[in-house]
């Protein structure tokens, strides 16, 4: 079976991180998408509300599993016996940081792969600091995140369905 492992914070998850996720369910077998459990920062979302949005925004997937993880990335990738890391670009700025780490997880690990996924154009812009600053101000999340999260979102910021 080849299996692909799509790591990231998802804090909140966006409609670029689901259109990564539909474009590679269509090329592996499966796809673990893994939450990242990270104690140095603070999350709008706990661990586990981030992994229930996901479950939910990507229940229409068949090969799409939806789990939390901590350590390294290696680590995981081994207890799922998946070898391929997928990593979505925005911008040459995302390159750098993503080929760095695809070099380390390599070193950490001689059969890992990266696969880099281009950003599809409408979500170039897109990230999840973008989606919290824009909530943050009361904004329009229309197109930006899965319609059922918005009001969750903006009710992290006290605002109420509007």
């Amino acid at each position: 079976m080849n299996i692909a492992v799509y790591p990231g914070s998802f804090d909140p998850c966006t409609n670029g991180h689901l259109d990564i996720i539909k474009r590679v369910s269509a090329i592996f077998d499966k796809v673990i998408v893994a939450v990242l459990c990270n104690s140095g920062k603070t999350p709008l979302f706990s661990v586990e509300e981030r992994v229930e949005i996901l479950k939910k925004a990507t229940s229409d997937i068949p090969n799409i599993e939806i789990v939390s993880f901590s350590g390294l990335l290696v680590d995981f990738l081994k207890e799922n016996n998946a070898k391929i890391v997928i990593k979505g670009l925005r911008a040459v700025s995302d390159f750098e940081y993503e080929f760095q780490m695809a070099l380390t997880n390599r070193k950490l690990c001689d059969n890992v792969e990266t696969l880099f996924i281009s950003a599809s154009t409408e979500y170039m812009f897109l990230s999840s600091s973008i989606v919290k600053e824009i909530a943050s101000y009361n904004g329009d999340l229309s197109g930006l995140v899965p319609d059922e999260l918005i009001p969750i979102i903006k009710s992290r910021f006290g605002f109420v369905n509007n």
